[in-house]
């Protein structure tokens, strides 16, 4: 059981990290104007986004089930439901620009000369921005959950 747990953490752990690089990722590209190159990067990078989000819940899931800790550990954690709705604020907020990212692609595609326009990615920027702010607050859910804050 110790080495189940100890490979779900680090699963778990590298995801995470991987969830912030991506978050970073596109936060720097939604930066300039995003020509049609960028656009298709964009839109590779938030599947991926997608991919690596589900696989985090699904880790954390054989966590919950598998991990020394048990089950009743988490239910019963404040500081756990705090990480949670963190990650599905987070997630939530990830909707408009996916939404946004496949409709500027489609329309890249269709019209070369496509220009994103200036309203709506200022409020993908500010959505990308939530994003990473909030999702600053599950590590240090993390951090006191493994420690015993909250049980």
């Amino acid at each position: 059981m110790d080495t189940t747990d100890l490979v779900l953490a680090i699963i778990q752990h590298l995801l995470v990290f991987s969830l912030a690089g991506i978050i970073g990722a596109e936060f720097v590209l939604i930066r300039g104007d995003l020509p049609a190159a960028t656009l298709k990067r964009l839109v590779g990078i938030d599947r991926h986004y997608g991919i690596i989000a589900a696989l985090i819940i699904i880790v954390g899931i054989g966590r919950i089930l598998y991990g020394l800790k048990g089950w009743e550990f988490y239910v019963y954690t404040w500081v756990f439901w705090a990480k949670m709705a963190a990650f599905a604020v987070v997630g939530l907020l990830s909707i408009i620009p996916t939404i946004r990212f496949l409709s500027w692609n489609r329309q890249a595609v269709a019209s070369p000369g496509f220009q994103v326009p200036a309203a709506e990615l200022a409020s993908v920027r500010s959505y990308v921005r939530t994003e990473a702010l909030i999702f600053l607050l599950i590590p240090v859910f993390a951090a006191a959950m493994a420690r015993g804050y909250g049980y």
